[in-house]
């Protein structure tokens, strides 16, 4: 089947499918559920509770619940293996993970058991599915050996990671290149039900994210609550991109994955375009600026390792997946910021209004 994202081709490929989401109840993962939940999809989330008091998944199930939630670790092999088995899902994403850096510092055995343990205990339990499964595991841009120069890292570019949670993405994709060779090879001329791919995206920002030591959650408490916005490195620079465009790179990548594994395993990026990476400093003044207030200032206080220059080639999924990102950075910052100004009762529909103004861009 020839590959194509044409959005009625993603919707027909997820209608009333049977999708296994972990970390379900995150930031991304919350999203990605709204959006199947479009889709008629059939979601069952396992997920520990959210961490934060404010978040996205509580705002979206607070009345109609979107998904069968199974609140649990990751970590616990047989309780997901058992769940994953008796689901019988026809696509997995696993997107659960300890995703802060500066949180690994802290934390770091937490940091590589939930993440390299947890992607193992995913791709073990794939080993007991008896029906055709597309698997994709969630990593990060953060996986490269980065050299911290103006070069944008391709799939194959050598792995590597400065602090521990770099480091646990790292080894996460080597996990799952080796459950990939192990169980699931397509070189012996026997096709496996299930095809794994790994996706990395860069950093995303949109409504819903209260994730502690993250720029927007930082930016939008500070602002909501009339103080100074302090940031750390602002001369850092990310490839910032709204959280719809990785996610839609997600369901085309998994869609295609499940009607044609040969051609879409393996590991693919998700960015903005080259012209939409900016740095922090630029973020927080444009946020300001269409907030209507506010003001900032650095920090002089010294912290933890954090690289200061990131970009991601995604010629690979431009030219192979045929996906593309729809929205620029001005409109990326203006989603971000359209949403946290609505009332507090309004999110949820805003968070499926803004999921069907994406769908209906016309671009693909």
């Amino acid at each position: 089947m020839e590959n194509v994202v044409a959005q009625n081709f993603i919707f027909e490929s997820f209608r009333n499918k049977k999708v296994f989401i972990t970390g379900h109840t995150g930031f991304k993962g919350s999203w990605l559920m709204s959006i199947l939940k479009k889709f008629d999809a059939e979601i069952k989330g396992f997920s520990l509770n959210p961490i934060d008091s404010k978040n996205l998944f509580s705002i979206l199930n607070n009345d109609v619940l979107l998904c069968d939630s199974v609140i649990h670790d990751i970590r616990d092999e047989n309780k997901l293996q058992e769940e994953i088995v008796n689901f019988g899902p026809d696509f997995i994403f696993h997107l659960a993970a300890q995703p802060l850096v500066r949180y690994s510092y802290q934390y770091p055995l937490e940091t590589f058991q939930v993440n390299i343990v947890g992607t193992a205990n995913v791709l073990n339990a794939c080993r007991h599915l008896s029906k055709k499964c597309a698997v994709i595991i969630i990593t990060s841009d953060k996986v490269y050996k980065n050299i911290e120069q103006d070069y944008a890292y391709k799939e194959d570019d050598r792995l590597g990671g400065y602090d521990p949670y770099s480091a646990s993405k790292a080894s996460a994709e080597i996990v799952i290149d080796s459950y990939r060779s192990s169980y699931f090879n397509m070189e012996n001329g026997v096709k496996p039900n299930i095809a794994i791919s790994s996706a990395r995206a860069g950093n995303v920002i949109g409504g819903g994210d209260w994730a502690k030591d993250r720029i927007i959650p930082d930016i939008i408490n500070a602002l909501e609550n009339r103080k100074e916005i302090i940031i750390r490195n602002p001369n850092s620079v990310r490839p910032w991109q709204h959280v719809l465009d990785p996610l839609m790179g997600y369901l085309a990548l998994a869609a295609n994955l499940y009607n044609n594994p040969e051609k879409f395993l393996g590991a693919w990026n998700f960015g903005p375009y080259s012209q939409d990476t900016f740095s922090v400093r630029e973020l927080v003044e444009r946020i300001i600026k269409l907030w209507g207030e506010g003001n900032y200032k650095i920090s002089d206080q010294e912290g933890p390792h954090e690289a200061k220059l990131l970009k991601l080639n995604i010629d690979k999924s431009l030219n192979v997946l045929g996906w593309k990102p729809l929205l620029n950075d001005e409109k990326s910052i203006e989603w971000t910021v359209d949403w946290y100004k609505q009332p507090l009762g309004k999110r949820k529909e805003f968070t499926f209004q803004q999921i069907q103004k994406f769908i209906d861009i016309e671009i693909y």
